[in-house]
Parts: C-alpha cells; sequence; structure tokens
C-alpha cells in the first residue's frame, strides 16, 4: 500500500508487571491520504505496532482493547481477540509486528489501551499500550 503524509513515532518504557513480565511497545502512525476523505470527514491512519519482550518467560496475546478518541472528545471503544486475526506467543528477547488502521471523523486524534497476555503457566496480566496521536498533515501546529 502507498502511504503519504505524516509519519512519527512513540517510544514508550517498559511495563513491569514482575521483573520477568516485561514488554516494551513501539508506535509509529501515517495518515493514508489516498483513503481519507475531509470533505467528508473521514481522516485514516495507519499504525505498525512492535511488541517487544524484555522480561525472561514468554506470554501469549490474547485480546486487545482500544480506546480511540478524535478531536471533538468522541470515544471509541475497541475489544477483540488477539490481533489482526492472530494471538502471537512472543519468547523472551523476540519481537512481535503488526499493521492496522483506524478512521476518524477529525484530523487529529489519540489511541490508547491494553494487550491482555497470559503466562506459560496461565498467569494472566495486562500490558498497557501508551497513548499515541494521529494527525493528518498540517492538523498540527
Amino acid at each position: 500500500m502507498m502511504v503519504s503524509g505524516q509519519s512519527q513515532t512513540t517510544h514508550d518504557t517498559d511495563y513491569t508487571m514482575t521483573q520477568e513480565y516485561q514488554f516494551q511497545i513501539t508506535v509509529q502512525t501515517q495518515y493514508i491520504d489516498q483513503q481519507s476523505e475531509p470533505e467528508n470527514e473521514r481522516y485514516v491512519f495507519a499504525y505498525t505496532i512492535q511488541i517487544t519482550n524484555t522480561g525472561s518467560h514468554g506470554a501469549t496475546l490474547n485480546a486487545r482493547h482500544w480506546i480511540i478518541t478524535d478531536a471533538n472528545g468522541e470515544i471509541t471503544e475497541v475489544k477483540g481477540q488477539g490481533v489482526v486475526g492472530e494471538q502471537p506467543y512472543i519468547a523472551p528477547g523476540k519481537s512481535y509486528e503488526y499493521s492496522s488502521g483506524a478512521v476518524l471523523n477529525t484530523p487529529i486524534g489519540t489511541m490508547e489501551g491494553s494487550y491482555q497476555m497470559a503466562t506459560d503457566s496461565g498467569t494472566e496480566f495486562d500490558t498497557p499500550i501508551p497513548v499515541f496521536s494521529l494527525a493528518a498533515p498540517g492538523a498540527l501546529h
């Protein structure tokens, strides 16, 4: 897919449930000009997320919970199993990367949320996804 517009990267610090379970979330976003229709209040964004296991135990990403907020304060929550149809196992020292998208009614918004993870022994925990911005080129001054 051809992508144009602004790119930004957000780095989060490690999330620590205990020293054994640490995941770092890195996000890159892009505005998709070709699919957006500002005259119809349709702004399309792509995002690529890399989840890196910096801990000493592996875990499976079972589900996701997104909170998407546009510039009007309208909030959309998205919950579902896994990400992009997968429930990846992320071993210590390994990363998992995927790309997806969001459509907003405004040229600016934010996303944040969490991944519901489970360890090999069945312990469940949430890994927070840090808030990141979605902004069409020229929308922020």
